[in-house]
């Protein structure tokens, strides 16, 4: 049951349920905390010294400098003083929009060297607990293994609980760009996996990149693994607000607009992540043609129209997510609205075939991840609908569209 076919007075009660719930976990667990704040005081003095920095007798640009100025700052410079530029700031240039991508690539390698460093030191540090040097040890091991020579990290900020972003293909190349963007829980540990690897943001990326490529070996794609934003850690309060979605909307508009070339962009958005890409969609760049959602709680809207956004909106849950047991509903800041697969919401609804559970939408060979591809690579003839007649692929040429 949803919220459009429940009663006046159930869908009242199911708010005041979810209120209830809400004060029960602030009484039990609290707000939720970003622990681990050892690299905050790294991250000021970084900043610090790009702002005191000069390259040919001028400041630098600001930090918060809108990408294009970015882009024509570095491209006023020649290889060899950008390289200088990052060898220097690599924790800021690798985290630059407008920056080059190759660039930033460089310095967050150099970025993940010193801190794979510092938690190397913090292993030994007896002014730590024994949960405290293993979370070192844990982050030390991250660090190095994105190190891995084939690996392309455009982003990266150790601070907190950590934010990090990885290109699969060629970025400057793609004629249509992936932005994969995870739910709860996704910080610099649950980058990847060993078990259930398709479960985490790198996983998603990689398993979508190879699937694109089946679908389509002619199109110059590349997939972003976006963990660029901070999550809500675990089911608590901040998940069923919006408050980090918001904040997170911010920042993958930013990614998007800032991508090289003019590359045709898709954002493939699973469980608090489709709240994301929801608060995002009315300010996204124009470049952005699609929007799909899986395994969604909620997009902070009452319908796909409310989203404001002239990108095709898809949706898409598998029959055994936990999810579907969510309130969609929002009641004073709590919920995040609609059910994205209730028909009256108004997304093109695809299969889900295969994905099993909450988790499965990137696995291969489900029909969840053949679709997310064939949406990705344009290929929408070819996309499966949770309908026999076809209704999620209406007023699309079976073409391809670029």
């Amino acid at each position: 049951m949803t919220s459009f076919d429940s009663s006046p007075s159930l869908t009242a009660w199911r708010a005041l349920l979810a209120v209830a719930v809400v004060f029960v976990m602030l009484a039990t667990t609290g707000w939720s905390a970003v622990r681990d704040r050892h690299f905050e005081g790294e991250r000021e003095l970084a900043l610090a010294s790009w702002a005191r920095d000069r390259t040919m007798g001028r400041a630098l640009p600001e930090v918060g400098a809108p990408a294009y100025r970015m882009a024509h700052f570095f491209a006023t410079l020649t290889s060899g003083q950008r390289l200088a530029l990052a060898d220097r700031h690599p924790w800021i240039v690798g985290n630059l929009n407008g920056a080059p991508v190759t660039l930033r690539y460089h310095a967050n390698r150099l970025a993940l060297k010193r801190a794979a460093a510092v938690e190397q030191r913090r292993t030994y540090d007896e002014g730590l607990t024994a949960l405290g040097r293993d979370e070192a040890a844990r982050r030390m091991h991250r660090f190095r293994s994105m190190l891995a020579k084939d690996r392309q990290i455009l982003a990266f900020d150790p601070s907190g609980r950590g934010r990090a972003a990885e290109v699969f293909g060629d970025l400057d190349r793609a004629s249509r760009v992936s932005v994969v963007v995870p739910g709860v829980d996704t910080e610099l540990l649950t980058l990847e996996r060993t078990r259930r690897v398709n479960s985490a943001p790198v996983g998603m990326a990689k398993s979508l990149y190879g699937a694109e490529r089946a679908a389509s070996p002619g199109t110059r794609t590349a997939v972003i693994a976006w963990a660029d934003y901070t999550a809500p850690a675990g089911l608590g309060v901040d998940a069923m607000l919006g408050g980090l979605a918001a904040e997170g909307a911010v920042r993958l508009n930013a990614l998007v607009g800032a991508l090289p070339g003019a590359s045709t962009v898709s954002l493939f958005c699973h469980s608090y992540g489709s709240v994301v890409c929801g608060v995002a969609a009315g300010k996204a760049p124009r470049r952005v043609a699609d929007i799909a959602v899986a395994g969604s709680p909620g997009m902070r809207a009452e319908s796909a129209a409310r989203l404001d956004t002239d990108a095709r909106i898809w949706a898409m849950r598998d029959r055994d997510d936990w999810i579907e047991d969510v309130p969609h509903l929002e009641f004073g800041g709590i919920g995040h609205g609609a059910d994205p697969v209730d028909p009256a919401f108004g997304a093109r609804l695809v299969s889900a075939a295969g994905a099993s559970g909450h988790s499965g939408y990137f696995e291969p060979g489900t029909e969840s991840l053949g679709n997310l591809a064939a949406i990705a690579v344009g290929a929408y003839g070819s996309v499966r609908c949770a309908t026999a007649d076809g209704a999620c692929r209406s007023g699309i040429s079976a073409e391809r569209e670029t």
